[in-house]
């Protein structure tokens, strides 16, 4: 990675929806920024949108731009981070399918992690493209024409990918030497190769971490309770006015 500010003067969109994953868009975009760039929440409705950890809600961040209103040659690359509601609200829109699509076209780079690449197939771009992703989603991308590693960031041409958050180490500055070129470099030998296998069994990182997140209804029950003290904290000052 190059020194000081690579991406001074840079223009970075990250198209983004409710539901990303939040460390896979917190994290790059403090790097980003740290880099020089300065970074436009693209997103599907104006206001705020709500990132997740897992399943659980997380904070929120506020979009600079509507997919609508965004223009994608204001922009010198493009980020789509993951989790697993955000590329599905994403893949569907196809305002959002068109945004990306505009960024491939002029050769621009485009980073990934995660869940983000079922954007990618879903605008049709893979095929004949090397990538990486989470690896439950490997069968789809192949499915669309990709071949799939199972490595911390795999590089081809415009276009970067990470398997999540546990290769952000590797994927921050992957990344920042992608959006820092004007030429991106062309690598197509791993074509030869095919894909990784199929994986054998789900990750037990993710599988340890349901076992300690609340149960349902113990959230569920705590979202009614702050729902009724506000409904009833409501009433009572209309109740205090009319008096």
């Amino acid at each position: 990675m190059a020194k000081g500010k690579p991406l001074k003067r840079k223009r970075i969109a990250a198209l983004v929806a409710d539901g990303f994953e939040k460390v896979e868009l917190t994290i790059p975009l403090k790097a980003l920024k740290m880099a020089g760039a300065k970074v436009d929440i693209v997103s599907l409705r104006e206001g705020s949108i709500r990132g997740v950890n897992l399943h659980e809600p997380a904070s929120r961040v506020r979009v600079t731009k509507t997919v609508q209103q965004a223009n994608p040659d204001d922009y010198d690359a493009l980020l789509i981070p993951g989790g697993f509601i955000n590329p599905d609200l994403l893949r569907q829109s196809e305002e959002a399918r068109e945004f990306l699509r505009a960024f491939d076209r002029e050769k621009k780079p485009i980073a990934s992690l995660c869940h983000g690449p079922w954007v990618l197939a879903s605008a049709g771009l893979l095929k004949g493209r090397t990538l990486t992703s989470w690896p439950g989603v490997r069968d789809d991308l192949v499915n669309a024409g990709a071949t799939w590693l199972d490595q911390e960031f795999v590089r081809d041409g415009n276009l970067g990918t990470s398997r999540g958050p546990q290769d952000l180490n590797a994927f921050l500055p992957g990344i920042i030497d992608l959006f820092a070129e004007s030429a991106p470099i062309v690598n197509n030998e791993h074509h030869r190769a095919g894909s990784s296998p199929q994986p054998t069994e789900p990750p037990e990182l993710v599988l340890d971490a349901k076992k300690w997140l609340p149960k349902p209804a113990i959230w569920t029950a705590g979202l009614l309770v702050a729902a009724g003290l506000g409904l009833f904290a409501m009433t009572r000052r209309r109740s205090l006015a009319l008096t």
